[in-house]
């Protein structure tokens, strides 16, 4: 598999509106965020994992022309928002594009853009709704597992991918993980976890440090933090991480 990190930045990106911060005015492009979202490649298969408001720009960057599915997380803004971007998504299939989700995040989906859901013009997005609860599925050659954990007031899942004798783990927006959700999680060549702050605690978002030491409690082979704010300044951060653990910047990419 190929992971390919099409934004690792929080709900308002970084650089923030109006914000003169040190990292806010860094030339430093490893400080510069889009809104979270990653793409999944096998050699047969890709899958985006969200879409939000940035990506029109992500999918240029990157040069992502083609989607098999598009799995969503929750349905907070920063991770819906691009909807109608997937429009050039399904251009060139014959076939609807594929959507899961959990049923609250699918409800929403169905409300914010229920137009979409109706469509059968080829000129917009034509989605196949999948709710797909808390059992693995497959897309193509990549197998995957949907990971209940908590994140606020609403119901949220990250995922696990498998593929190849491949594993990673994405969990961008996370305050806990349930015991049943954590043992989805152990062991894998790959986890990329929730790290909006350095230290400081925050009501529905683990910190860099949080995230890295529940990422090396996992056994990840590596670990990512991403969905990181304008408080993480890339290289003083990176510095002072434990080995096995990095910070995620736009475009990173990982093959495993």
């Amino acid at each position: 598999m190929e992971i390919i990190f099409l934004g690792c930045g929080t709900s308002v990106g970084v650089p923030m509106i109006g914000c003169d911060c040190p990292v806010c005015t860094s030339n430093n492009p490893k400080n510069r965020r889009t809104r979270a979202s990653v793409a999944v490649r096998s050699g047969e298969t890709t899958l985006l994992v969200d879409s939000g408001p940035d990506l029109h720009w992500q999918a240029l960057r990157e040069n992502l022309r083609r989607l098999d599915a598009v799995l969503y997380t929750h349905e907070h803004l920063d991770h819906v928002a691009g909807f109608d971007e997937l429009r050039a998504f399904c251009w060139r299939r014959e076939d609807p594009l594929p959507l899961y989700a959990g049923s609250g995040c699918l409800h929403q989906l169905r409300t914010m853009y229920a137009w979409a859901f109706c469509n059968q013009y080829h000129g917009y997005v034509r989605p196949e709704a999948h709710e797909h609860g808390n059992t693995p599925f497959c897309v193509g050659d990549i197998e995957v597992t949907p990971v209940p954990v908590q994140h606020g007031t609403v119901e949220t899942c990250g995922y696990v991918f498998r593929s190849g004798g491949a594993s990673f783990g994405y969990v961008p927006d996370v305050k806990e993980i349930p015991e049943t959700s954590r043992a989805l999680l152990r062991g894998l060549d790959a986890l990329a976890m929730d790290g909006l702050n350095f230290d400081k605690e925050h009501r529905s978002h683990m910190s860099v440090q949080q995230s890295a030491e529940e990422m090396q409690a996992l056994g990840a082979g590596l670990g990512v933090v991403t969905h990181t704010s304008h408080s993480i300044e890339y290289e003083s951060v990176t510095g002072s991480l434990p080995p096995g653990v990095i910070l995620a910047y736009d475009g990173l990419r990982l093959k495993l």
